[in-house]
């Protein structure tokens, strides 16, 4: 609905005032003066109560107006909103810093409420604002430092390596490590692309194993039986937050002298058993793209568990260049380095990175509190040990259920509520058919094809995540409802 069909100017009848309501069946008008400035709310049961005392529709609308209504600004965020939406109060309007009158609120007209997307309110300006009045803007400055020794000191001691993005993390992790021609790295084949493209980068070559159907991360003992004589690594990845059971991947490595190299893009701030990710292999990489936990923009870090391999990474960082001769190049290197402003960034996302998990974990609690509820949604199991970070908080739509995921996912979009569907298995998209057999990869086809995420923000508020859950519930029981009156009636 236009915000110009529930506008009425004070002057106007209430004769026209019920014309415009029964045009917009909206219930209420916004009364203006001949400034544009809010004044007043007219609604249906206001007219019809006056009719009944004075029986005169030639009664201006500012004689019967209500002027002590509810407005919030333009810029009011969804909790704002939904925290006045009530029974009497379905319509809100929303005005600018002089009164007048711009857009109006819903329930069903709220701000998208995104999938994912950054808080920005700590030291990121002041950190960023030094860099540049010292010119200290690119890879060198002291905030690419600080920032390591945060990972360092957060990763029990761990050498730390800054990087430009995730996938160059993993790409030269396993450079660093010595994987490439002739080796292969196993890989769960229910991952975002980079974790495969990584190894490929490095000339190796993947071999995609199938997850477990309840965790949704890396199968054991699928993984154990793609073990080969040009074995070199295995890659687990800590899935939307939730870690692998490491304790049995780091024997399966340690029995078949393997490397292990944790992919936790999705997974800062999770703990298996007490430890932070990315300390049970030997390396572990992460992301800050603007949809991670913390955020650089475009990011990454690397975290060793072998110093001279962490020297030997940060030196392939630099274009392969000698720490020691200037301009003087060892090996053929990348240029990978992070910038002293992205840094400035990551330094003042760290310092707020357990309020930002604390506040995804509340939200998660309650979406379980509500989809637990429904026999038809699976959520993947959160076992004993395993500390979730929910970067995004995923479910699956099962087979029983009386509608699609797509279907529900359509609803969420009309309720101003982004999703998004789970990853595709990597073994079913042309660059990746030939590093797995499709037989051997069904449980991750089948969380692919039913997987949902809900909004994950670390700025997502409990009201909005109560407004999503009850959005969800309405809809299963509409559904619930159309299929049992069609039982009923064959």
């Amino acid at each position: 609905m236009e915000i110009s069909h529930l506008k009425i100017d004070q002057e106007q009848s209430l004769k026209q005032a019920l014309e415009l309501l029964d045009k917009n069946g909206m219930g209420t008008l916004f009364v203006l003066d001949t400034t544009e400035q809010l004044v007043g709310v007219i609604t249906d049961g206001d007219i019809r109560r006056f009719l009944l005392e004075h029986n005169d529709l030639q009664y201006k609308v500012d004689e019967v107006m209500n002027t002590s209504f509810v407005s919030l600004s333009v810029n009011a965020d969804n909790a704002s909103i939904l925290g006045h939406i009530s029974r009497k109060i379905k319509l809100i309007p929303l005005i600018d810093d002089t009164g007048r009158l711009v857009d109006y609120a819903s329930i069903d007209k709220l701000h998208n409420i995104p999938i994912s997307s950054p808080l920005l309110a700590g030291n990121e300006l002041k950190y960023i604002t030094e860099c540049i009045k010292t010119n200290w803007i690119s890879s060198q400055g002291k905030f690419v430092k600080s920032f390591e020794h945060l990972f360092e000191e957060y990763h029990e001691g761990f050498s730390a390596i800054a990087v430009s993005n995730g996938t160059v993390a993993l790409h030269l992790a396993l450079e660093a490590l010595g994987v490439g021609e002739g080796d292969e790295v196993i890989v769960p084949d229910l991952t975002f692309a980079a974790s495969v493209n990584a190894v490929i980068y490095a000339g190796a070559t993947p071999v995609l194993a199938d997850v477990d159907k309840d965790t949704w991360n890396i199968d054991l003992n699928h993984v154990e039986r793609l073990i080969g004589p040009k074995t070199k690594a295995i890659m687990p990845v800590h899935l939307y937050g939730l870690p692998c059971a490491m304790d049995g991947l780091v024997a399966l490595a340690e029995k078949h002298n393997l490397l292990i190299v944790e992919d936790c893009a999705e997974a800062l701030g999770s703990r298996y058993n007490d430890r932070p990710v990315g300390v049970f292999g030997d390396a572990g990489t992460f992301s800050f793209f603007g949809n991670k936990t913390i955020t650089t923009g475009e990011g990454g870090m690397i975290v060793f568990k072998d110093k001279k391999v962490a020297e030997r990474a940060a030196m392939l960082r630099d274009h392969g260049m000698s720490k020691t001769r200037r301009y003087w190049h060892d090996e053929v290197g990348f240029n990978y380095r992070l910038t002293n402003m992205q840094a400035a960034v990551g330094v003042a996302q760290f310092e707020r990175l357990h309020e930002f998990v604390d506040s995804k974990r509340k939200n998660a609690a309650i979406y379980d509190r509500y989809l637990t509820k429904v026999p038809f949604f699976k959520t993947p199991a959160v076992l004993e040990g395993l500390y979730n970070s929910y970067w995004l908080y995923t479910f699956m739509v099962t087979d029983e259920a009386p509608f699609t995921r797509e279907e529900l996912m359509e609803h969420l979009k009309n309720k101003a509520v982004e999703t998004r569907p789970v990853f595709y298995p990597l073994h079913v998209m042309p660059p990746y058919t030939n590093y797995g057999k499709a037989a051997q990869l069904e449980n991750a086809a089948q969380i692919s094809a039913c997987g949902i995420s809900l909004p994950s923000a670390v700025s997502l508020t409990e009201e909005e995540v109560t407004y999503i859950c009850e959005c969800i519930m309405d809809f299963v029981e509409e559904n619930a409802t159309v299929k049992t009156e069609k039982l009923k009636n064959k």
